[in-house]
């Protein structure tokens, strides 16, 4: 039998042992199954407490059933959830008793939410976000996510989508009835102005992808200087537990570390890195080659120097913020220098005005910027395709009607290659691995 035609079932919690197990179906046998289990299929969208038996009479436990009739449901198929007692032989019995009836099968990782997309009731963005919210760790991860399955990003696209549509429409017939009274010749040039606004529109949005990133991924932030500024020594006091081995010897720090934060809603990740100078020694070379490396995929820098040290503010490969510590004032005191900031990772000073400093600068990111943010790369790459092609149809007055009409299919195109509308194929199973099973 066709798999996508068969019922699929799947724990849907979290690990066991728990006080609660999800156990969800989905497909055209799930009412069967459950009354076969419990006697009789309760009511759609009422919970019912039911003892749940073997085909052989065997009470396997008793627990919570609901139902869901297609197309009212998660998937768009019958569904149906049945809540047990979270023990490990408890799940793995009725998963069993489940397995036994037919055209049945355990789920793959992110069929539910993939037979949701196929039955049209999530688009690609809300399932992305889906997936996010699942594993969001912080407030604005939550709340970028919720925005994401909630289907505020795909409205926009999809009223982008529809604009280009209607323009093309508009275009098509001026060509095709440029004789006609009906069909002015004014058109053209309310078309193209609307089609201004919109490219104006797509690049704002457009420009708000790094942080829509660093709102999902985190922001990078990397601590260089050279050995014995107090990189590994920052590292800890910002994560208050010791990530990193600290000595007064000169190159302890090898490799890259790093440590993830929740500062004020934001994930933050933080970079201890080798300290930069020129070195012979073989292994010291390759964790400066490192740490060079990580500096120039960082959204920030901090640049450490004891205090009356010149701080680095040049880093080949990185173009953000650099921000200039004076280290160890605990042993140096207010000491003049060239410094964004004063810091002892001893005493402590310093560290709330660097906190303060990090939080500015994510506010500065996100100014005026709502969360109906692009936060993938698939996203970021698919919206500067449809801005390349709206640019196109814009600037090529010289061009025929039809041409310029191209472009502007081709610009919604990739706008639909986003929300999944058009041609996305051989993106589901990347996206869809990235679910656990059950979801």
């Amino acid at each position: 039998m066709n798999a996508a035609n068969q019922t699929i079932y799947a724990l849907s919690s979290g690990s066991l042992p728990a006080g609660v197990a999800v156990i969800r179906i989905s497909g055209k046998q799930a009412m069967a199954a459950v009354e076969s289990l419990v006697g009789s299929v309760p009511a759609p969208r009422h919970a019912v407490l039911k003892t749940i038996r073997t085909r052989n009479g065997l009470i396997l436990d008793r627990g919570l059933v609901l139902t869901f009739a297609g197309p009212a449901s998660f998937t768009g198929e019958d569904c149906a959830e049945i809540h047990v007692h979270g023990g490990k032989a408890v799940v793995a019995s009725l998963l069993a008793e489940i397995a036994t009836f037919e055209d049945c099968r355990l789920a793959e990782h992110g069929e539910f939410s993939r037979r949701a997309l196929e039955n049209g009731k999530m688009d690609l963005v809300e399932v992305e976000g889906l997936a996010d919210l699942i594993s969001a760790e912080t407030e604005m991860q939550r709340r970028l996510a919720m925005e994401h399955a909630a289907g505020g990003l795909s409205d926009l696209y999809e009223n982008w989508a529809d604009r280009l549509t209607r323009a093309r429409a508009l275009i098509e017939a001026e060509l095709d009835f440029a004789d006609e009274d009906d069909v002015p010749g004014s058109v053209s040039d309310l078309v193209w102005a609307d089609m201004e606004r919109l490219h104006s529109e797509l690049a704002t949005h457009l420009s708000g992808a790094d942080f829509g990133e660093i709102v999902r991924d985190g922001l990078r932030i990397v601590i260089a200087g050279p050995p014995n500024a107090g990189k590994s020594s920052l590292l800890n006091a910002l994560a208050k537990r010791e990530v990193a081995i600290v000595t007064d010897i000169a190159g302890t720090t090898r490799d890259v570390l790093h440590v993830d934060l929740n500062i004020e809603g934001y994930a933050v990740r933080l970079y201890d890195t080798a300290g930069l100078r020129e070195t012979d020694e073989i292994v010291e070379r390759e964790g400066i080659r490192r740490a060079l490396k990580t500096v120039a995929d960082a959204d920030m820098v901090l640049s450490l120097a004891e205090i009356g040290e010149p701080a680095q503010t040049d880093f080949v490969g990185f173009t953000g913020k650099v921000f200039k510590l004076g280290t160890k004032a605990d042993v140096h005191g207010t000491a003049p220098g060239d410094y964004d900031l004063l810091i002892s990772s001893t005493s402590g000073a310093g560290l709330k005005e660097l906190h303060q400093l990090i939080i500015k600068d994510l506010q500065d990111r996100s100014s005026s910027l709502s969360l109906a943010l692009p936060s993938r790369l698939r996203h970021r790459v698919l919206l500067t395709e449809s801005l390349g092609a709206l640019s196109a149809a814009i600037e090529s007055e010289s061009l025929g009607l039809d041409i310029r009409a191209e472009q502007l299919r081709l610009s919604a195109n990739s706008l639909g290659r986003i929300t999944g509308r058009v041609d996305v194929e051989d993106l589901l199973d990347v996206i869809f691995s990235e679910f656990c099973i059950g979801k």
